[in-house]
């Protein structure tokens, strides 16, 4: 909003025909070798730590390059001068515009210097000439590539996905003048509630097989930090059962060894660790333009998109800032066509059109001056009609804020905001026994990892299972467009003495619903005809139902409120489908098993403490939506 800079997305017919966008993305490591130089280097920072980076530089440039720089902690590979990436762009099509691509292992990583630190903490306001964290490192780099590179124009991109978008969006903060477009894609925020947890709940086969690896001490440089985790079977549900307390995850596995788990155990709670981590509040003073990428079905840090974006919009009035969300998973935006996910069907291959026409184009104005027309604010696809949609704010504006209530049974009544007034008995109430002996799975596949088709999946697999309420509306009449975050309103009650609480949107398709043929078809064995895709999911830790920072027990059997927000959503339901809304208490072991009784640390839980309890949804709940009125469909 306010921005300076004007950029387009109908940039197709300015930048590459088909033709030679089909070329440009065959583009390979042949083709870089015979067209890049390659050098690695040792960067010194301002207190005199050397960071590792390697650098491919045009051979031929009839103009001056901009530079494009990944600051990484997985890996600037392939070590050695003569050993070529396959591909050290954003992505193939960048390779013939005559790029300078520099990536780094940052401070404490692989080949360079220092000690690492998880989501180094921000340092706010002036440093002094010794103090460092992440904005700085990215500066003190940028500020020697421009005087060290020959041939450059004087213009300086960051881009990074997950981890590296994290360090994307450090850089843009206070940034070195050079640096004029930043793309933090998939970006991680705040671990609080991003990536490893969501309000607190542990996301565990995602925390311990990343920590697993990725946690082990690295106390020299190296240029091989390999390990594989041997899980002794390929059923992860299995296998975090019988792991039992994560009391055991140290005494089994770990053995104190991991820095960032032994962190995770000491802060169970919202504390002075967890909020030194959380960037957003520090996204200020941003000068770049910035896109922020993030896909809707991401399992790990669709929170950190959503809110980097919000935070930059808030904080830095008038900047050049919009945000890209498709339909991909982790990353799919830059690995895939992005016209599948599991079982759900996008209709185009809508991560082609997002390299073309957004991400190419972004940084070609920004670094090279490409005059283009401007975008929206928001370039956002629709996950229900396959379309992509503009709009001048996200979330938009004039949106409807509908709810679904509960009307006898299991069936839901959808109500406009004029339509407050529903009869219902106050005493009513739906009521089921969660068991964490015998835990609501999150997937049918056989798998120890967090799964990303998860976020897609038909959900009829538990849809008949006692411990699972699924409340549904009739088939609908018109299309329902919800656009924004979605607000569950829960009143529960337990007979235990602390639960999670998890909340699912799914999008039931009619019966006859025609299945897909060809390069589209489904899984063999899955059917659309009655199809309950997945939309948006979310938990919440009900101990930290009132604040992160002060777990709180459930006084049992008492009615009490739980609210659960739901990250944003772009997705119509068309008519004839229904919408349905699943509640539950566990979901493993994608999210680690509450032991259902108050204890001051779930990590500290003996087995002992993991009892049943019958848990009760009451009828004054409710179901908060965002939804478009007819005329902005």
């Amino acid at each position: 909003m306010g921005h300076t800079h004007r950029l387009g997305v109908l940039v197709l017919a300015l930048f590459v025909t088909p033709g030679i966008a089909a070329a440009q993305e065959d583009l390979g490591k042949e083709w870089i070798v015979a067209h890049y130089d390659k050098r690695e280097v040792l960067v010194p920072m301002r207190d005199g730590v050397k960071l590792f980076t390697s650098i491919y530089t045009p051979k031929k440039h009839s103009e001056a390059f901009p530079i494009l720089l990944k600051r990484t902690p997985y890996s600037c590979r392939p070590y050695g001068a003569d050993d070529f990436a396959d591909n050290p762009a954003p992505s193939r099509l960048f390779l013939d515009k005559g790029y300078a691509f520099v990536s780094q292992d940052v401070r404490g990583a692989y080949m360079s210097e220092g000690e690492f630190v998880d989501m180094r903490p921000h340092i706010a306001g002036v440093k002094t000439k010794v103090q460092f964290d992440e904005s700085s490192d990215a500066f003190d780099t940028i500020d020697w590539l421009v005087k060290n590179l020959e041939g450059n124009n004087g213009k300086v991109g960051m881009w990074g996905i997950s981890y590296p978008g994290f360090y994307a969006s450090a850089g843009m903060i206070d940034a070195h003048p050079a640096l004029q477009a930043v793309s933090p894609q998939a970006p991680i925020a705040d671990w609080w509630y991003d990536d490893f947890h969501h309000n607190g709940a542990l996301f565990l086969p995602h925390a311990f097989n990343f920590l697993a690896s990725f946690g082990r001490p690295r106390p020299e440089p190296t240029s091989d930090r390999s390990f594989k985790l041997d899980h002794g079977t390929p059923d992860g549900y299995r296998f975090f059962l019988e792991l039992g307390s994560l009391a055991n995850v140290n005494a089994k596995w770990f053995h104190g060894n991991i820095a960032m788990w032994n962190d995770i155990v000491a802060h169970p709670n919202y504390d002075e660790f967890w909020a030194a981590r959380n960037l957003l509040p520090h996204l200020k003073r941003v000068a770049p333009a910035v896109m922020t990428v993030g896909g809707w079905f991401d399992a790990e840090d669709l929170y950190g998109a959503l809110n980097t974006y919000r935070a930059i919009e808030v904080q830095n009035p008038g900047i050049y800032n919009v945000l890209v969300m498709g339909p991909w998973s982790h990353g799919g935006w830059s690995r895939t066509d992005g016209d599948r996910l599991g079982n759900a069907r996008f209709g185009e291959k809508s991560a082609v059109h997002y390299r073309k026409e957004m991400e190419l184009a972004f940084f070609e104005h920004f670094l090279r001056g490409a005059e283009v027309n401007a975008p929206a604010e928001a370039s956002v696809f629709d996950t229900g009609a396959n379309q992509w949609r503009s709009f001048d704010a996200w979330p938009p504006t004039g949106v409807n804020q509908d709810a679904l209530v509960m009307g006898g049974g299991m069936d839901l009544v959808l109500l406009s905001q004029f339509e407050r007034k529903v009869s219902l008995k106050r005493d009513a109430f739906d009521e089921f026994t969660s068991d964490p002996a015998h835990p609501v799975p999150f997937t049918t596949s056989i798998a120890t990892a967090m799964t990303k088709e998860h976020m897609t999946d038909d959900q009829r697999f538990v849809a008949t299972r006692p411990d699972v309420l699924c409340y549904r509306t009739a088939p609908l009449e018109r299309e329902v467009t919800i656009a924004g975050p979605i607000d569950a309103l829960l009143r529960v009650s337990t007979t235990g003495t602390d639960s999670d609480w998890i909340v699912k949107v799914i999008d039931e398709f009619p019966p006859d619903a025609t299945d897909p043929v060809g390069d589209e078809a489904l899984s063999i064995g899955q059917r659309l005809g009655g199809f309950q895709m997945l939309v948006r999911s979310e938990v919440m830790r009900g101990r930290f139902r009132n604040d992160p920072s002060k777990p709180e027990a459930f006084v049992p059997e008492e009615e009490t409120a739980v609210n659960v927000r739901l990250q944003d959503v772009l997705h119509t339901f068309k008519r004839g489908h229904r919408i349905q809304i699943q509640v539950h208490c566990t979901w493993f072991p994608l999210i680690d098993r509450n032991p259902q009784t108050f204890v001051p640390s779930i990590y500290d839980a003996k087995d002992a403490d993991f009892k049943s309890a019958r848990q009760r949804v009451w009828a004054n709940t409710r179901f908060e939506f965002p939804v478009l009125p007819p005329k902005a469909r």
